[in-house]
């Protein structure tokens, strides 16, 4: 009943949350959003993907202020053609640069505007995915998925900056030093919210 009554309560100050055209100038530069922009180039491109994903990540901030408990931002899951995502089995430079490049503009500027607002102590910000690439070409440009290693990378919330745990052997193709599982991720994010895991 106590989600109901709250979802009740939030429904109507939706639109509010997530309308960023009272956000100054200044602040959605930061985020890389191109508000003036009407037509984007028919391929993928650096400045599109940051202005998508700004708007995410700006959204993402409006609602972390407002007492959302939990945000989730996807990043690349349009999957025409060329595929504007992460899973580039076609040709990993021209689709992984372009929305590296956004991601960085948008999430830089996410984790800055918490950190400037005294929302980041407060705040996990995990990067994760389900798979990474592997190390050798799919037959021409593209990547097949690869099970065995990815990048997961952690800020915010009690979690200290500037470490690096876990690699891969010599050619990124399977983890080799200090294996992390899902389980060890979840476990050391519910460390830093004061719950212990062992006891869920």
């Amino acid at each position: 009943i106590q989600s109901y009554e709250l979802a009740a309560k939030m429904q109507p100050a939706a639109p509010e949350a997530l309308d960023i055209s009272k956000e100054s100038d200044a602040m959605k530069a930061m985020y890389g959003i191109q508000e003036h922009r009407k037509v984007w180039p028919t391929e993928i491109n650096p400045e599109e993907e940051a202005d998508y994903m700004g708007r995410k990540c700006l959204a993402a901030r409006r609602l972390l202020e407002r007492g959302v408990r939990f945000v989730q931002i996807w990043s690349g899951n349009d999957n025409g053609f060329p595929r504007r995502n992460w899973d580039s089995h076609e040709d990993v430079e021209r689709d992984h640069g372009p929305l590296a490049w956004g991601m960085a503009k948008a999430v830089s500027a996410l984790i800055l505007d918490l950190k400037q607002r005294g929302l980041l102590d407060e705040t996990i910000i995990l990067w994760t995915t389900e798979f990474g690439r592997m190390p050798s070409t799919q037959g021409g440009k593209g990547r097949d998925h690869n099970p065995y290693v990815f990048t997961n990378w952690l800020c915010g919330g009690g979690i200290k900056g500037g470490i690096t745990h876990g690699s891969t052997d010599d050619f990124g193709y399977n983890a080799e030093v200090n294996k992390v599982s899902v389980h060890d991720l979840h476990a050391t994010m519910l460390h830093c919210l004061g719950i212990d895991h062992t006891k869920l």
